[in-house]
């Protein structure tokens, strides 16, 4: 999967220490499939050279607007024309201030300038000392930048070059492609709150055993993923898994069911649609101990006793906004056997329009799936692609059932 192919982006070098970044993040836009401009100014020449953005990007880097190497002298021109997008990264304090003044006396602001906005987004990666970033003017010039149709990508929290830590330090590579490739996605939720259960439930027998299942969280993720990418406001309500958080995601840990019950609900109170694709465990222990339960040496083991959870899919379903078609319900279900039947009977079971369902043993933690969409009009399968492939698909099929609802 290469969510970038056919994508042809120039990646624009300011002057920071942030550019060593840059050198991977160029690697990582390549590697997904896009081919990468490199375009640096005099100043981004101090901290990395042009003979390493060249080697990595497989293309000549431009540095002056008077390169040579094009016919009409134009490159400011001939560089942007071509562009999907233009990504700024790092993006200096210096180098805002002149997009907002509309300064281009070098290469890089001139194709800012003269790139066709409507057709060549503008997409910015700050990175500058933490007091520089706090400072009002350059707030003032995000405001504006922003005001001007730019996308504005955030910046990191830590320890600075400088030795100082705060907020200012450009986005690691990783989470800017990240965003790069949501941009690109389609905005299929633009203004919706979703929220997602993922994960497995854990249900304490004493302060060191429960009862839990398989479930990495992945197919959960890919999904709040997948909403975010297509512009909606997504809330994740995460059972105990080590999976990091989707870049604007908003997530909520929670481990019991009683636990996600009241977390989802809290959340599903604005929400548009409610995913769960949490494997909720059915039942837990009845009394939990406060000590560990020993083993004694001749002694019977210890009797469990078992009580229901809430069923939390349910619970949402029958809630007043989703009877009202004010919020989309989707169930999941993880089988061991008889997809289809188990799918079909539990649908009609929750009550909700459309239930996914997986073989669980063959899905648990693995990077791909293969997904069965139950609803009223029967069945039709996805086939067997990554999680964040599904995903995206199941995603615009949501979009698409509430567009008709």
């Amino acid at each position: 999967m290469n969510d970038l192919a056919g994508k042809h982006i120039v990646l624009g070098l300011t002057g920071g220490i942030a550019c060593y970044k840059s050198a991977e993040l160029c690697r990582a836009l390549v590697k997904e499939g896009a081919t990468v401009q490199v375009v640096m100014t005099a100043a981004s020449e101090q901290f990395i050279t042009p003979v390493t953005m060249q080697a990595l990007s497989n293309r000549p880097v431009y540095c002056s607007q008077w390169d040579p190497r094009e016919p009409n002298n134009m490159p400011h021109i001939n560089l942007s024309r071509q562009s999907d997008a233009i990504l700024i990264a790092p993006c200096s304090a210096d180098f805002m201030a002149r997009l907002v003044h509309g300064a281009a006396d070098e290469l890089l602001s001139l194709m800012c300038l003269a790139r066709p906005i409507a057709t060549v987004p503008l997409l910015i990666a700050p990175a500058m000392n933490r007091e520089m970033w706090a400072h009002p003017a350059t707030q003032r010039n995000m405001a504006q930048l922003a005001a001007d149709g730019a996308t504005l990508l955030g910046v990191g929290s830590g320890e600075q070059a400088c030795g100082e830590t705060g907020d200012g330090r450009m986005l690691e590579p990783e989470q800017i492609l990240e965003d790069v490739v949501a941009f690109f996605q389609p905005k299929v939720l633009a203004g919706r709150k979703v929220v997602v259960t993922a994960g497995p439930t854990f249900e304490a027998l004493d302060p060191i055993r429960g009862i839990t299942n398989h479930s990495s969280g992945k197919m959960g993720f890919a999904i709040a993923r997948a909403a975010h990418e297509a512009g909606a406001e997504v809330s994740v309500v995460a059972g105990p898994v080590s999976l990091p958080t989707p870049r604007g995601v908003r997530r909520i840990d929670v481990r019991s069911a009683r636990e996600m019950l009241a977390a989802t609900e809290a959340e599903v109170a604005q929400a548009d649609v409610f995913v769960a694709t949490a494997a909720v465990a059915d039942w837990r222990p009845a009394t939990e101990s406060g000590q560990k339960i020993k083993k004694e040496g001749g002694s019977p083991p210890p009797t469990v006793s078992f009580t229901e959870n809430p069923d939390i899919l349910a619970t949402v379903a029958r809630s007043a906004r989703a009877q009202a078609g004010a919020l989309f319900c989707v169930g999941f279900a993880a089988e061991s056997h008889d997809l289809a039947a188990n799918a079909k009977a539990k649908r009609e079971r929750k009550g909700v329009p459309l239930l996914v369902g997986n073989i669980g043993p063959s899905t648990f933690g693995q990077d791909d799936n293969q997904l069965l969409l139950v609803d009223a009009q029967g069945a039709v399968e996805l086939p067997r692609a990554s999680k964040l492939v599904l995903a995206r698909q199941l995603v615009a099929e949501i979009a698409r059932r509430r567009a008709q609802a």
